[in-house]
């Protein structure tokens, strides 16, 4: 039986680079069916209408230029539905905005980063869990973003970590596994987003963005990693555990400081 993913879009490439580069979903699909080419997809754009029905096996919450702090109805509105996905055993990948929508929502805290925008190729260290069926030990993956996760839900374990970005990866429950950077971008693509972007990252980040870009990355290990994470039987996820997403606190809340392009 071949896995039934659940793509939960919540932004869109940018109009005048979707011609050469295709929207996200594109994206994530032919990463995925380039390891299991039986994976069938649902989209779902989140930003127009949630999901009314839990329908897939797993799903994927996408990166957004938003921020999960932003006071936009949808963002809580999809928050639910996962909570609701998980609470009938589904499994979920959170890719940067997922990564840290799940931290927001569910235990953890999401603030602006103090070292300022990541760009380019990032390398975390991995702490090596049995739903790792081969690959490095490190991590190298795209990245951009400028929010972090700050703190982890207290249910939530870390197994990437970077200099730059200390809680670049964690599971929950043996549900859910996210990653801040982004396995669905090429590096022709990164390389188009940040030079759409130069004057809001400043030359020296651009440049070594730019520079950054000579690295090999690890997106194929990381996509193995996550079929493999929700065909992991090794360790049942415990059946009485309660998602509910909670809206922090307003002092848990830190103000979005630039509207700017994903």
């Amino acid at each position: 039986m071949s896995l039934h993913i659940g793509i939960l879009q919540t932004d869109s490439v940018l109009e005048h680079l979707q011609p050469v580069y295709g929207d996200y979903p594109n994206m994530f699909m032919e990463l995925f069916l380039a390891q299991d080419p039986q994976i069938t997809f649902t989209n779902y754009v989140v930003q127009k209408s949630i999901p009314e029905v839990v329908e897939c096996d797993a799903y994927i919450v996408t990166g957004s230029r938003l921020s999960v702090y932003d006071d936009e109805p949808w963002i809580f509105e999809l928050a639910k539905f996962i909570a609701s996905a998980l609470n009938k055993q589904k499994k979920l990948f959170g890719i940067c905005f997922g990564h840290q929508l799940i931290a927001h929502f569910f235990g953890g805290r999401v603030a602006p980063a103090v070292s300022g925008w990541a760009v380019g190729i990032h390398t975390s260290q991995v702490e090596k869990r049995s739903w790792m069926k081969g690959g490095e030990q490190d991590l190298s993956l795209l990245s951009s973003h400028k929010d972090q996760v700050q703190q982890l839900p207290k249910d939530a374990q870390l197994f990437a970590s970077n200099d730059f970005c200390p809680m670049a990866g964690f599971t929950m429950n043996n549900q859910v596994i996210t990653i801040q950077g982004h396995p669905e971008f090429s590096k022709n693509y990164a390389r188009a987003l940040m030079t759409h972007r130069e004057n809001v990252l400043g030359a020296r980040v651009y440049t070594q963005g730019i520079d950054s870009l000579s690295k090999e990355t690890q997106s194929e290990i990381f996509v193995r990693w996550a079929l493999s994470f929700a065909d992991d039987n090794e360790t049942a996820f415990r059946s009485s555990f309660h998602w509910r997403a909670t809206k922090p606190s307003k002092t848990k809340r830190l103000a979005h400081t630039d509207e700017v392009d994903f």
